[in-house]
């Protein structure tokens, strides 16, 4: 049995369900009332503690988990300065990384030893509008910004896992092909890729992560789309599977999940195709097992669930109505 966390912007809350580890069956738990607009969510790696940024009241909350039962206890609170669009725990559970959208900045902020949100922001460092995503690689030593529409950038960073404090690397920043918009990123098992998801260029770029200077370099892009669809669409979240065989983008417009294949060695992609989901699929998530994906729809509020077959293409389990706005989704590892 596995727990899921989805946030729900719209109905200020976080619903809790609990999934079956071998059929995919979800049964709702409970929901937490979390005022503010509960948006993005993020775990602790010792599985005991979640934050989530509230949009509404620019503040990010902390909250202990019950691990056998999934449930969650307020921890604390502190007020930001801005509102967090994405949220990440480096590896050690000490920082806790955010992205500001509107504000343009990047944040660093202590846990303390009880998995409590320490203080105010320790780095509160200014960029280009429109930032959206910041998390550490494997070694932790290292960090991106990438930033969407007209600001169409990618910062690099060293991070200090002692102090927690952001450098900025050499260079500074990647300048992607005009009109990419480069939104979120998942790293390779493997430490030698990223991938990054193209908000507005409806792509997937691939990049070599260099392990001595954690600096990226480009090597391969490809659309999200199929070849002959001509509407409007803009890419949301990016994930990988935990074996690094498959890569999956949502399309927005499209109502899609692009699905890739990918090369351990080389690190190539190959498209396999497009699942059609649900209206507007901003959220999902991959369970820690590779087994299962669960899916939001943003417009009505819907979850879909889908089996991760072997050959990384999704067959569909059962969709419901989850609430207004989901916003993210978590699944934690099997627990019982």
């Amino acid at each position: 049995m596995q727990h899921v966390y989805i946030t729900l912007q719209g109905d200020h809350k976080i619903a809790i369900f609990r999934l079956n580890s071998e059929t995919g069956e979800l049964a709702h738990q409970e929901d937490v009332l979390v005022p503010g607009g509960p948006a993005p969510f993020a775990v602790s790696p010792d599985g005991k503690h979640a934050y989530v940024g509230l949009r509404d009241d620019f503040t990010m909350a902390s909250f202990d988990i019950d691990p056998p039962s999934g449930t969650l206890k307020p921890s604390g609170t502190v007020d930001l300065g801005s509102d967090p669009c994405y949220i990440s725990v480096d590896n050690t559970g000490r920082y806790l990384l955010s992205a500001y959208y509107a504000a343009g900045h990047i944040a660093v902020h202590p846990i303390d030893e009880y998995g409590s949100l320490g203080g105010g922001a320790t780095e509160w460092i200014a960029t280009r509008h429109r930032a959206h995503c910041a998390q550490t690689d494997a070694t932790n030593s290292y960090t991106f910004l990438p930033h969407v529409e007209d600001s169409n950038a990618i910062y690099q960073y060293r991070f200090d896992a002692s102090t927690g404090k952001l450098t900025p690397n050499s260079p500074a920043v990647i300048e992607p092909p005009a009109g990419d918009g480069p939104r979120h990123y998942v790293f390779h098992p493997n430490g030698k890729f990223v991938y990054f998801d193209n908000e507005q260029g409806c792509s997937v770029t691939a990049y070599k992560l260099d392990p001595v200077n954690g600096t990226l370099r480009p090597f391969q892009s490809l659309s999200t789309l199929p070849e002959d669809w001509s509407g409007e669409n803009s890419c949301a979240q990016i994930h990988m599977s935990p074996d690094g065989r498959f890569l999956y983008a949502a399309n927005r417009g499209h109502n899609s999940i692009a699905i890739y294949s990918v090369d351990a060695v080389t690190g190539v992609l190959t498209s396999l195709g497009q699942q059609l989901s649900l209206e507007t699929p901003r959220a999902f998530g991959i369970d820690p097992t590779g087994k299962f994906m669960i899916v939001c729809g943003l417009d009505k509020g819907d979850l879909a669930t889908y089996r991760i077959e072997s050959s990384g293409h999704l067959t569909h389990i059962e969709t419901r109505h989850v609430g207004n706005q989901p916003m993210w989704v978590h699944i934690t590892n099997p627990v019982g």
